[in-house]
């Protein structure tokens, strides 16, 4: 007799889906004047979120992180979205990589 409920169980949990990424906590980076901002941004560890990078500038930029291991060409004017995480609590570095000396931030994860 449990049988059926052994069976319905995969089931509800199929009909549930995964998290799409509408529902990902979403924040956004303004690259301006070669400069990101804000500098630092908190996000929360364990989580899987979307950044969205916005270069209000002129010129290309490079968001770059190697320590969340991330690389994508920002257009001048434009945006891109990276997807980022779960990751463990810590702080991770990013930069913009033509404009190194001043374009750079951290992801504060707590």
């Amino acid at each position: 007799m449990k049988l059926p409920f052994l069976v319905a169980a995969p089931m509800l949990l199929a009909l549930a889906g995964p998290a799409t990424a509408n529902d990902l906590p979403e924040y956004t980076l303004v690259i301006k004047d070669h400069v990101y901002q804000p500098s630092e941004l908190k996000v929360p560890a364990g989580t899987k979120f979307k950044l969205v990078v916005r270069n209000e500038d002129p010129t290309p930029e490079e968001f770059e992180s190697t320590d969340f291991n991330r690389e994508k060409i920002v257009l001048p004017n434009s945006s891109i979205i990276v997807y980022v995480g779960p990751l463990r609590a810590g702080t991770y570095g990013f930069f913009g990589d033509f404009h190194q000396a001043t374009a750079k931030g951290r992801l504060i994860v707590e």
